[in-house]
């Protein structure tokens, strides 16, 4: 089944995502080999592409996992969980629908 894993950053978070961030792509990319990714990607914090020192507000995973528990535990081991990058994390069962 796949889940969401929705995370939002703590304030001023660019420096700790740089620092981690080779790591948690890394982790990211053994989702895609698997064929367990669905989407992934950072919420920037202004109305860009590009957001530069600006910086993001958080990100979205949704990938397959065999259990909301087992989803929750990977969501947990994220390098950015360790570098105090998140201040939230919510994974949840998501269902798609369209397209």
């Amino acid at each position: 089944m796949l889940y969401a894993i929705i995370s939002e950053d703590v304030e001023n978070s660019l420096e700790k995502r740089l620092g981690a961030r080779s790591a948690h792509l890394e982790r990211a990319q053994k989702l895609v080999a698997e064929g367990r990714l669905f989407v992934g990607g950072p919420h920037p914090a202004i109305d860009s592409e590009d957001p530069g020192t600006s910086g993001f507000t958080g990100s979205l995973i949704i990938a397959e996992f065999e259990s909301l528990e087992a989803a929750k535990e990977w969501a947990d081991a994220d390098p950015y969980v360790k570098a105090g990058v998140y201040q939230n994390v919510t994974v949840k069962p998501f269902k798609k629908v369209l397209p």
